[in-house]
């Protein structure tokens, strides 16, 4: 059976950068943070927090220590990143594994190697969501706000999300708004074939830029963990591209769907990307076309997820009921 974790009142955040650190231009971001987040949690800081060169945080081992004690301390009940980077992967092998704690571990990008391999591994529910960031402003919006309410669910309860009312088409960090994000475009989901959807199933994602190179790693083995946490439930996957081209995103899925990944997969959800060009007219569209005829199930876009804010907060592991129409979604995530 899935493990969720609980969020208790009050709870301690701790913060580590199992990817990228901050540079020192952003440390005035971290007074942001604890002014933000002082009347309802406390937050503790690692060192990895505070440095970043050649892509990362810091050495690999030193960035997985920090993660294995706040897993295993007494104190912590929530792991947020700052964000995402690019060597995650780095950590994967020197995650202590078997000595886990069930707690949530909340983030996306580079950061959903690690959320995918923690649940792959032990059946420990992890949030795909914002990182911390993004939750530095004055409030958040409606979508992302949701992270707290979607932690705080219970074992056999239920929390249910809604598409977004607009999405910010581009990132302008130098002009932040009071929320973080400059929410300009108006959202709407789409299905191939535009048709109504309804999807149900086990929920697991991720970045696919990233989350690809677990496959053929004993911490990408999703037929060892349907057998042992979900039995034959179908899968829903959700996916985002941060920044790949449109035929290496194809062969990435090829290559999931190769390795066994797609097996007694009920759909799949595309989060937005900022891809926009083709490659020799060979297109975003015709990427989640093929990957439809291929799999013969229903995939959905253009959803709230990754790169291009804001997020629904997935949990890897939880039972999900996905309904689309009209350019709408709703997603109820239950923790059975």
């Amino acid at each position: 059976m899935i493990q969720y974790p609980t969020l208790d009142e009050h709870a301690v955040i701790g913060v580590t950068a199992p990817s990228s650190g901050l540079p020192e231009r952003m440390h005035h971001y971290l007074d942001d943070i604890r002014k933000r987040f002082e009347d309802s949690y406390e937050i503790i800081i690692k060192p990895s927090v505070l440095t970043q060169d050649k892509v990362r945080s810091t050495d690999s081992n030193i960035r997985a220590k920090e993660l294995n004690e706040l897993f295993t301390d007494d104190q912590t009940s929530l792991i947020i990143p700052p964000f995402g980077g690019e060597l995650a992967l780095e950590i994967i092998n020197k995650i202590e594994y078997d000595q886990l704690k069930p707690k949530w571990l909340l983030g996306y990008s580079d950061i959903s190697t690690v959320l995918l391999a923690i649940t792959l591994k032990t059946g420990i529910a992890t949030a795909h969501g914002t990182n911390i960031v993004d939750l530095r402003g004055r409030y958040s919006d409606e979508t992302t706000a949701m992270w707290s309410k979607v932690l705080n669910t219970k074992v056999n309860e239920e929390v249910v999300q809604y598409s977004s009312e607009f999405y910010q088409s581009k990132w302008n960090h130098s002009q932040p708004s009071e929320s973080i994000f400059n929410l300009d475009t108006q959202t709407e989901w789409k299905s191939v074939n535009a048709e109504a959807v309804t999807i149900e199933g086990r929920l697991l994602g991720g970045c696919v830029d990233v989350i690809n190179h677990l496959i053929g790693t004993p911490y990408g083995d999703v037929k060892a963990f349907r057998e042992k946490y979900i039995k034959d439930e179908p899968v829903i996957w959700y996916l985002e591209n941060c920044e790949v081209s449109t035929v290496e995103f194809r062969r990435i899925l090829v290559q999931m769907q190769y390795a066994g990944w797609f097996d007694n997969c009920s759909g799949i959800l595309f989060g937005r990307t900022p891809v926009t060009t083709d490659t020799n007219s060979y297109t975003i569209k015709d990427v989640y076309q093929d990957t439809a005829d291929d799999l013969q199930i229903p995939i959905i876009y253009d959803i709230d997820c990754g790169h291009m804010p804001p997020q629904i907060t997935f949990i890897n592991g939880a039972y999900g009921i996905v309904e689309y129409s009209d350019g709408k979604g709703k997603v109820t995530q239950k923790f059975i």
